[in-house]
């Protein structure tokens, strides 16, 4: 596990962008790793993580929370409609609101659970074709139906640059938006990047590799 030393790299980092380090939050994404790996994070004192798949992740927290009552679990990857209830069952943070029909089902499984779990809009800021996410011009007009339509809690912006292209750009484009729509939450940044994110105004970096090592699955690298 080297916590230790992405904790260090961050604060490095915020400190080079004259940013407070604890305005610089670390989502540990346990996606694929064994709820051992998780435990050995949770004695270490961190407790926010990131999963990519609702059924995973309750499998793996769920026994957890009662031991561990600070966990903080964010929703980092792609949400099913149908799944929509259990996910804000379960989860504290929803990061990938990327859809009309999502901010409708979200909605309702609210108003059934009785919860109110922030959602960040996933930005698909390299406007891929292939991949999920509110382009950013369409942006005020998604923000308008989650929040005036479906009354959802939109605290933040999220985005993975397109693989192989410079990702600052990315970042700098993610912060201008976030800083348009009075956004505070940035979810920005993997185990590649997470420093130049950082100096772009993440708040958030989503880092799995970097802490736990390569993982038993494959998957798009975080």
């Amino acid at each position: 596990m080297n916590l230790d030393a992405i904790t260090t790299r961050i604060i490095a980092a915020a400190r080079q962008a004259n940013r407070d380090p604890a305005s610089v939050r670390l989502v540990a994404v346990s996606k694929f790793h064994p709820q051992e790996a998780v435990v050995e994070v949770l004695k270490a004192g961190h407790y926010l993580f990131g999963e990519n798949r609702v059924q995973e992740a309750v499998a793996k927290f769920a026994p957890l929370r009662a031991a561990y009552p600070s966990i903080e679990l964010h929703l980092i990857g792609p949400l099913q409609t149908n799944k929509a209830e259990e996910a804000v069952r379960h989860f504290d943070v929803i990061e990938v609101l990327d859809r009309p029909k999502l901010a409708e089902a979200l909605a309702a499984a609210m108003r059934k659970t009785g919860r109110s779990v922030p959602c960040y809009i996933e930005i698909n800021s390299g406007a891929e074709p292939q991949k999920a996410g509110i382009l950013p011009e369409a942006l005020p007009d998604f923000l308008r139906l989650c929040c005036d339509d479906y009354g959802l809690p939109i605290t933040g912006l999220m985005c993975i640059p397109p693989q192989g292209d410079d990702p600052r750009p990315h970042f700098r484009r993610l912060k201008e938006l976030a800083d348009q729509h009075a956004l505070p939450n940035i979810s920005m940044g993997m185990s590649a990047d997470f420093e130049s994110a950082i100096q772009e105004g993440s708040t958030e970096v989503r880092i799995g590799t970097a802490i736990f090592g390569e993982r038993t699955k494959k998957s798009v690298d975080i």
